[in-house]
C-alpha cells in the first residue's frame, strides 16, 4: 500500500483539500485505485453541530456522514463516493481510546497519548486499505499546531510500516508594499514539520502571483529539496485548472520517482473540457443567512451548492456567477437583477424573514428559484402566507409558537430535542425519494425513485398538505410511503422554474457527472 500525506504550512484555508484531491484525480486517471481521508484535529466527533460561518459547510456522505467539506472535493474529483470512516476525528479516535480502556483492552497499563492515539489513527488507516493502490490522507490545520501533532506522528509511522510520500503545501505571501514573494514562514513551515520527524518529498507553493524564479531557488537552498519536488500553485480562475496545473509542472512523475513505479499515461481528455471558456454567463443570486462574516464573505459555507452551480453551467456551455446575498440586506430591486436565485442550507430564527421576502420576490416575478432544505422550507412558508394567507405562517424551528406550523419537527425527532441530543441524531444520509412523474423533477430524472441526501430535522406539516396543493403547489417528490414531502414546485403555467427539495442535490453534484436538477435550474435561468 502507498499513501501520500498532504500536510499545511503557514496558515489554514490554503487549499490542501484541492491539492489532495488534485493528486487522487490525477492518479486515478492513470488507471490506480484511490482511497482518500481527511483528518480534523478538532475535539468534535464530527463536522455535525460547528457553526457554519466558523467552520465553513458541512458535506454529508451517502452513509450519512456529516464532515469537513474537503470529503466534498474529494468527491467531486474522483468522481465516486466516499463514507463516514473516510473521517479521523481527534473526538472519534479519543473517544474509540476512552471506551477501549473502559472496557479493559488495554489490560490494565498506562493509556497514553503517545503511542496510543498513534496506534489508533493507524488502525483506521489499515482498515481502509482492501482494494486500493494508494490512499492520499489529508492532515488538517498546519504545522506547529498542537491538536495535529498526534497525527504527524501517525503519519511519521506509516513511513517506516509503508511505503509512504509526504506532501507539504506552504504559503508563499505578496508584500504589495515592497514588491516581492516572502519565502521566510514556508522555511519555517519546512523546518517545523522536521522537527517532527517528517522530511517532505514535495512542496506546493501558494501564493496570487504565482512563484518566481528567484523565490523558487531561494526555497530549494534553504529547504534542501531538488527542483523537481517544487510546485506552483498559484490562485486559477477555477479549482479545476488545478490538476492540470500540477500535471503540467511533472507532479506524477515526481510520484512514481518516489515509491519506483512504472509511470503510466494519464487520460484527462474530459476534465479538459471542463475549463474550456464559454461566452455567455448567467447571474444568480445565492442568498443565505451565513454570508457575512467580519468584514468578508463566507464562500466556505456554501460550497457544494457554488459547485453544484457550476457544474450546471458547464453542462449548458454557460459561465454561472453567482453573487452571495445576506438574508437580511435584501431587497426587490436586487434581487430582480438576478437571472436566477438559490437559497440553501440554514438553521434557525435568524435571518429567516428575509429569505420568505426574497422566495416571495422571486415567485411574483417569476425569477427561476431554487430552494434546497431550508431554502424549501422558506418557499412553503412564503407560499402560505401570501397564497393561502395564513396569517404569520411560520416554521417551528423559527417560531415554536406559530399558529400556523407549515413546517413543523418530525415526530421521532421531537425525543432528541427534549434530550438536547443534536450530533448524529437529524435525518441523514441518502433516502429515498418517490418522483411524481407529471412533474417538473419527473422530467428533470427521468426516474420514478431516487436517492437523495438528507440532513434535516423539520419537514412539511401533513395538515396543510391539501391546502397547498388545491391552491396550486405540486408535491413532486415524496418518501416512498407518501408520508413526508420531499420535494415541492409550481407548475410551469404560475411559474417558468420554481422548485423546492428537502434533500440536498448539491452533495452529489460532480463536474463530470452534474446533477440534473442543477442542470435544469441553469437551463432555466439562460
Amino acid at each position: 500500500m502507498k499513501y501520500i500525506f498532504v500536510i499545511g504550512g503557514v496558515v489554514s484555508g490554503l487549499g490542501k483539500g484541492i491539492v489532495a484531491s488534485s493528486l487522487g484525480m490525477l492518479l486515478k486517471a492513470s488507471g490506480f485505485k484511490v482511497n482518500m481521508v481527511k483528518i480534523d484535529p478538532y475535539l468534535n466527533v464530527d463536522a455535525g453541530t460547528m457553526r457554519p460561518q466558523e467552520h465553513g459547510e458541512t458535506f454529508v456522505t451517502e452513509d450519512g456522514g456529516e464532515i469537513d467539506q474537503d470529503l466534498g472535493n474529494y468527491e467531486r474529483f474522483l468522481n465516486q463516493n466516499f463514507s463516514k470512516d473516510n473521517n479521523i476525528t481527534s473526538g472519534k479516535v479519543y473517544k474509540t481510546i476512552i471506551d477501549n480502556e473502559r472496557a479493559f483492552k488495554y489490560e490494565g497499563r498506562d493509556v497514553e497519548m503517545i503511542p496510543d492515539v498513534p496506534n489508533e489513527v493507524k488502525r483506521r488507516f489499515y482498515e481502509m486499505e482492501k482494494g486500493f493502490d494508494f490512499i492520499i490522507v489529508e492532515i488538517g490545520g498546519s504545522t506547529g499546531d498542537i491538536e495535529n501533532l498526534p497525527f504527524l506522528y501517525a503519519a511519521r509511522e506509516m513511513g517506516r510500516e509503508r511505503k509512504a510520500m509526504y506532501v507539504l503545501v506552504s504559503y508563499v505571501p505578496y508584500l504589495t508594499n515592497v514588491g516581492e514573494l516572502k519565502t521566510k514562514p514556508t522555511q519555517h513551515a519546512m523546518s517545523e514539520l522536521r522537527s517532527t520527524g517528517i522530511t517532505p518529498d514535495i512542496l506546493v507553493t501558494r501564493s496570487e502571483i504565482g512563484l518566481d524564479k528567484p523565490r523558487r531557488e531561494t526555497l530549494a537552498k534553504r529547504c534542501f529539496l531538488d527542483d523537481d519536488a517544487i510546485f506552483d500553485d498559484a490562485d486559477c480562475g477555477s479549482i479545476y485548472e488545478v490538476p492540470l496545473v500540477l500535471e503540467k509542472q511533472g507532479i506524477l512523475k515526481k510520484v512514481y520517482k518516489v515509491f519506483k513505479v512504472k509511470s503510466r499515461k494519464v487520460d484527462l481528455a474530459k476534465w479538459r473540457k471542463l475549463i474550456k471558456k464559454n461566452e455567455k454567463t448567467v447571474n444568480i443570486a445565492l442568498v443565505g443567512k451565513y454570508v457575512n462574516h467580519g468584514q468578508g464573505k463566507h464562500a466556505d459555507v456554501y460550497v457544494s451548492v457554488m459547485e453544484a452551480l457550476r457544474h450546471g453551467g458547464i453542462a449548458n456551455n454557460v459561465n454561472v456567477k453567482i453573487d452571495s446575498i445576506e438574508s437580511s440586506e435584501v431587497n426587490e430591486e436586487m434581487i430582480k437583477k438576478y437571472d436566477g436565485m438559490v437559497v440553501p442550507q440554514g438553521w434557525g430564527s435568524r435571518g429567516t424573514e428575509g429569505i420568505i421576502e426574497a422566495v416571495r420576490i422571486a415567485r411574483v416575478n417569476k425569477i427561476p428559484y431554487l430552494g434546497l432544505c431550508f431554502g424549501m422550507q422558506m418557499a412553503v412558508i412564503e407560499f402560505a402566507r401570501d397564497v393561502l394567507i395564513l396569517k404569520n405562517a411560520n416554521s417551528q424551528e423559527a417560531d415554536g409558537k406559530t399558529k400556523y406550523p407549515v413546517v413543523h419537527v418530525m415526530p421521532d425527532q421531537k425525543k432528541y430535542l427534549e434530550a438536547h441530543q443534536y450530533g448524529g441524531t437529524i435525518r441523514l444520509g441518502a433516502w429515498p425519494c418517490k418522483i411524481r412523474e407529471d412533474s417538473i423533477l419527473g422530467k428533470v430524472y427521468g426516474e420514478k425513485l431516487v436517492q437523495e441526501r438528507h440532513r434535516h430535522r423539520y419537514e412539511v406539516n401533513n395538515i396543510y398538505r391539501e391546502q397547498f396543493e388545491k391552491a396550486g403547489m405540486v408535491i413532486s417528490g415524496t418518501s416512498p410511503d407518501g408520508k413526508l414531502v420531499e420535494a415541492i414546485e409550481l407548475p410551469k403555467t404560475l411559474h417558468p422554474f420554481f422548485v423546492g427539495t428537502q434533500f440536498h442535490p448539491e452533495y452529489k453534484s460532480r463536474p463530470l457527472s452534474p446533477h440534473p436538477v442543477f442542470v435544469a435550474f441553469v437551463k432555466a435561468c439562460i
